[in-house]
């Protein structure tokens, strides 16, 4: 049994290229910075002294320089390529980290988080891009799980450092983020060579325009379902930390170790389940289940008792519903791609993460100042309902369209 278990998560590594692991190697050192984020909706209103919708405004206003940074970012990665666009976004957020960290007011705060969002997240579509680059077709998918699990692997240690750090002084937490995203840029630099993609860089001539990604009516059906389900899962990392410290009176520490446990199970089964499974079931299958069990734990919060175990376990709930979904809408974006617009791609679905950053936060915090965190975890739970019951009949459309197509 331990001798096929071992052969299993095997497997699972294998056939990789080598440079797919030096860009997982990057993520792990970016993301192992990543503490600002979880923390910053408890940094405003428990250090700054800002109401809870005065934070969510500012999470709101991260994720419009997120919508921003993907689109520019998109293009950008397409025209120029996907490797010069990551050093640059990695070294300006670092520098932007550093600086907002110094900013105590509430419009200079908002102005500096929108311009370190920019700078930020410019760096997904090109990231995502370089990951289809550096894989092959029959691996795409591990490739994908592989880069999710360094940073999860980074997300672990530093919502645990990152706990760590806000108990002691929250100005540690810019610091240590914008390093970590420094020192990622030099790291790509040392291991990745440089790699001249994009349209500037195409050997033919008078190549034909790429297929406009707004032109795919099956992929902007794909991307409203996952703004729903993106402005769900972001709770989890916002309002949801407010909560346990608020409501459930759980300490900075415990919640920075609730993270790190979402982290930690997606480092340890995420790669195996999906070498297990996929191909198995057509996507669409594999992420409406996600997301319903995503929604179940957010229902979970007003059924249990208010507790340390029963956080963890709602968040084991969620983390194996964010492992069913978030690879294989990976898998399901990148499938109807070329290399021609793949940037362009990447980028909206970017942006549909980007618009959720904004949702999240700002109505999250507005139902709960009006109608309280109970009728939040209800509400989030019916929206993934929905966006579940979409995804099953964004599965038939396909389905049948592969039918008539066939016939």
């Amino acid at each position: 049994m331990l001798s096929n278990t071992r052969q299993l998560y095997k497997n699972a590594y294998t056939g990789l290229s080598v440079n797919t692991w030096y860009l997982s190697l990057v993520m792990l050192i970016n993301r192992s910075g990543t503490m600002v984020v979880p923390f910053m909706v408890i940094y405003c209103t428990q250090s700054l002294g800002f109401s809870i919708t005065q934070a969510g405004l500012i999470m709101g206003l991260f994720g419009l320089g997120a919508i921003v940074g993907a689109f520019i970012g998109g293009r950008i990665t397409d025209k120029l390529g996907f490797y010069p666009l990551q050093v640059c976004a990695l070294l300006t957020g670092g520098i932007m980290f550093m600086v907002v960290g110094y900013l105590q007011t509430f419009l200079s705060l908002s102005v500096g988080v929108f311009i370190l969002s920019v700078c930020n997240e410019s760096f997904r579509p090109a990231n995502a891009t370089a990951i289809a680059h550096y894989s092959k077709l029959e691996n795409r998918t591990r490739s994908y799980s592989l880069n999710r699990l360094a940073i999860n692997l980074g997300w672990a240690v530093g919502g645990a450092l990152g706990g760590f750090l806000a108990s002691v002084n929250y100005h540690l937490l810019f610091w240590v983020d914008g390093c970590t995203n420094i020192a990622a840029a030099f790291l790509l630099l040392k291991l990745l060579p440089y790699v001249k993609s994009g349209t500037k860089h195409s050997k033919e001539k008078n190549v034909p325009a790429a297929k406009s990604v707004y032109s795919d009516k099956v992929y902007l059906s794909f991307i409203l379902l996952t703004i729903l389900f993106a402005s769900c899962f972001f709770q989890l990392f916002t309002i949801l930390p407010v909560f346990y410290k608020t409501q459930w009176h759980l300490n900075e520490q415990y919640i920075g170790m609730l993270m790190a446990l979402n982290g930690l199970i997606i480092v340890c089964i995420e790669m195996v389940l999906v070498y297990s499974i996929e191909g198995t079931k057509p996507l669409t299958s594999f992420i409406r289940i996600g997301i319903l069990l995503v929604g179940a734990g957010y229902a979970l919060h007003n059924i249990f008792p208010a507790s340390g175990w029963a956080a963890a376990l709602c968040i084991i709930i969620m983390t194996v519903g964010e492992i069913l979904s978030m690879p294989f809408m990976n898998s399901f974006w990148i499938k109807r791609t070329t290399e021609a617009n793949r940037g362009q791609y990447a980028g909206l679905y970017t942006i549909a993460w980007s618009i959720a950053q904004i949702a999240a936060p700002t109505l999250g915090s507005q139902v709960v100042q009006h109608s309280g965190y109970n009728t939040l975890c209800w509400l989030l739970a019916a929206i993934c309902l929905v966006a579940s019951i979409g995804f099953t009949m964004l599965g038939t459309r396909i389905n049948k369209s592969k039918t008539e197509f066939a016939s």
